[in-house]
């Protein structure tokens, strides 16, 4: 299948968030079950998003691990149903730590592994992309989920997190990954406070210069909050819309968001405008329309 993020010339792909936990921190339970992930799903595509990431476990703050057996029982009667239900180049991605979920998921349909722990939580995840050549996602996080936010520290937050994210690719390509397939993501949100996930984000193009497909993911988090006196994650559309317009213009590859139209609109619309300013200029047909 060939990857929406690899194509030259063209705004970012948009990753559509399926949550099937009771738990995640913005819309835990919305779409637990099968005929309601499936509903949301083709809504997000209808609206422009290219993949579709489903987990299983929550990995908000000071979330519980759940088993790979819990895992999978929430997520892949979902792949299958999507998998069936979708066009058959919606990029359907399995968000998981566990190689043995991640397993299961390909098998049942997904195209692609979201791996919050770059590879390092589940010993086997880089031989099995590996192996079924398929892409991954190494995003970088300090400490785990549980803990992640008790007093998160760096000396440099977007020296350490670049060779962090380059370690990680030179660990995938060693264990066989080609390197097309190969996504990092900064992991904004994750074991980081609100000073550093603004320093990433201010910091995008220096990432975008490891010369590996980016994906970013800042939908609803809470630190744009305290930057717009805004205090319910539900209620930073305009906030998530601001950065999708930022990862854009910065060439991000991927935005990975629960709110697919709006953000959709803002990365699109930006895009084009950044191309002009670099003489450039997008020919309308560059973006993807919509129906």
């Amino acid at each position: 299948m060939p990857s929406p993020w690899n194509e030259p010339g063209r705004a970012p792909a948009i990753m559509g968030i399926l949550n099937v936990t009771p738990d995640s921190f913005s819309d835990g339970g919305r779409f637990y079950s099968v005929d309601e992930a499936l509903s949301h799903a083709r809504k997000m595509v209808s609206e422009g998003a290219q993949l579709i990431d489903i987990g299983g476990e929550s990995t908000r703050p000071g979330a519980l691990r759940q088993p790979a057996a819990t895992q999978m029982q929430r997520v892949l009667p979902v792949i299958r149903a999507l998998r069936l239900g979708l066009e058959a180049e919606t990029v359907i991605s399995v968000d998981t730590t566990s190689a043995e979920v991640a397993r299961a998921a390909l098998d049942a349909g997904a195209d692609m592994i979201n791996d919050v722990s770059a590879g390092r939580e589940s010993p086997d995840m880089l031989a099995l992309a590996a192996e079924r050549r398929v892409p991954i996602v190494l995003m970088h996080m300090q400490g785990q989920p549980e803990t992640m936010q008790d007093d998160p520290r760096y000396d440099d937050v977007v020296a350490e997190v670049r060779d962090f994210l380059a370690g990680r690719a030179l660990a995938a390509l060693d264990a066989g990954i080609d390197r097309c397939n190969i996504v990092l993501d900064p992991g904004i949100g994750f074991g980081k406070r609100r000073q550093d996930n603004i320093a990433l984000l201010a910091a995008l193009p220096t990432l975008v210069d490891l010369g590996y497909p980016l994906l970013l993911g800042t939908s609803r988090k809470r630190f744009m909050g305290s930057l717009c006196a805004t205090r319910q994650p539900r209620d930073l559309l305009g906030a998530t819309c601001a950065t999708s317009a930022l990862a854009a213009i910065s060439g991000v590859s991927i935005v990975r968001v629960h709110d697919v139209e709006a953000n959709r609109q803002a990365a699109e619309v930006a895009w084009v405008i950044a191309q002009a300013g670099a003489n450039r200029p997008a020919r309308f047909d560059e973006v993807r329309p919509r129906g």
